[in-house]
């Protein structure tokens, strides 16, 4: 059967990557999946997507998820034996996406963050106002042999207009960009995803995630996928992606 089925809707397609570096299935842990049970629904379909590995992303936040990996570890754990149980044949491991924070570099100083393969990290910015001195820390970062992902920068509302130019500034100074799928799907609003097209047409698109937290963000994603706009950003982004070549 073709691009559309009998009924006249289009077939969905599946996602331009199968490792997806960030999502909130660890169970229990922050605002994302509440239990085991869910987070392996979630990852089911996820899988239906294309997903074949998962590096989940659980928030550690000061104050509000002060996660450490005494409390991530059992949580991730927990999934993995849901998983087995279910006979889902996947692999799951976390890092964690760090907002930009004391309690972060706290965590960083005392050897307790956990960084994607190859010492990738992903950090986020404060969704009020760009940390302070942040060009100066993804330096040092760099100078500690991690390799900063700027998690969803399409999201920091301070960046748009006047300051757009920081998106080419943070991107040349090597700090990697990670886009949320569900920014193109338009589900946190039309800036949002025009600020997403716009750095595709930038080439700073290194990463897509689908910040995937609950159903309702999965039959978002559902739906983008059967879209003309889903298939136009996959075309424009062949080639480019990271996430299937950098994690081994």
């Amino acid at each position: 059967m073709g691009i559309f089925n009998i009924f006249g809707k289009k077939e969905p397609v599946s996602l331009p990557f199968t490792t997806d570096i960030h999502c909130h299935i660890v169970p229990g842990v922050d605002d994302g999946s509440p239990d085991a049970e869910t987070s392996a629904d979630l990852v089911a379909r996820m899988m239906g997507w294309g997903i074949k590995r998962i590096i989940a992303t659980p928030h550690v936040t000061e104050a509000s998820f002060e996660n450490t990996p005494d409390i991530l570890d059992p949580a991730l754990h927990e999934l993995n034996d849901e998983l087995s149980r279910r006979g889902m044949d996947i692999q799951v491991t976390r890092a964690s996406e760090n907002r930009i924070d004391d309690f972060f570099r706290e965590l960083l100083a005392k050897g307790l963050i956990t960084p994607m393969p190859n010492n990738y990290l992903l950090v986020e910015n404060s969704f009020i106002q760009e940390p302070w001195q942040l060009d100066q820390f993804l330096f040092d970062l760099k100078i500690q042999g991690y390799k900063p992902i700027l998690a969803h920068p399409e999201r920091y509302f301070y960046y748009y207009g006047k300051n757009s130019h920081r998106y080419a500034d943070l991107h040349r100074a090597g700090n990697l960009f990670q886009v949320n799928v569900l920014s193109l799907a338009g589900n946190y609003g039309k800036e949002e995803k025009k600020v997403a097209e716009s750095l595709i047409e930038m080439g700073c698109v290194d990463f897509l995630g689908t910040d995937l937290h609950n159903s309702r963000h999965a039959d978002v994603i559902d739906h983008y996928l059967t879209t003309s706009d889903a298939r136009k950003h996959f075309k424009a982004l062949e080639g480019r992606l990271m996430n299937d070549r950098v994690f081994n």
